[in-house]
């Protein structure tokens, strides 16, 4: 199944996490960039990156944060797995994936272990020498 297919299996309550995490991993995501940093919004302590299946759902997202229905974001884009193997871990602080926030599919991949690299991982970084903390 797509990404796309697999998130809306998740909805309708017949997840299957492991093909879900596989195919954000191979699959193209776009990353909005307002005022040259990429978007995100911080709750409760972790930094969640937005992150767009296509642009429809990066434009409705645009709209519904009262930048207009003519919002014209730039956007990065680049694979589930270089967000969760390269740019997660070089953030400085813990960072997870909102994936088409707002949307009626949105689906969040927090900064654990499985998702995340270890060293990056909420869950496990108490454990590991030199955990950040």
């Amino acid at each position: 199944m797509s990404l796309a297919e697999e998130v809306a299996a998740f909805h309708i309550g017949r997840p299957d996490p492991p093909a879900m995490l596989g195919e954000f991993r191979r699959t193209a995501v776009l990353i909005p960039a307002v005022n040259d940093s990429l978007l995100s919004a911080d709750m409760d302590g972790i930094r969640w990156l937005y992150a767009f299946t296509d642009e429809e759902a990066l434009t409705r997202f645009a709209a519904a944060r009262d930048d207009g229905p003519g919002a014209d974001w730039e956007y990065v884009t680049c694979t589930g797995a270089r967000l969760l193997d390269v740019l997660i871990p070089g953030m400085d602080s813990p960072t997870g994936i909102a994936l088409d926030a707002g949307g009626e599919h949105g689906m969040l991949f927090p900064p654990v272990a499985g998702i995340v690299p270890d060293a990056a991982a909420l869950d496990i970084q108490d454990t590991l020498p030199g955990g950040k903390q």
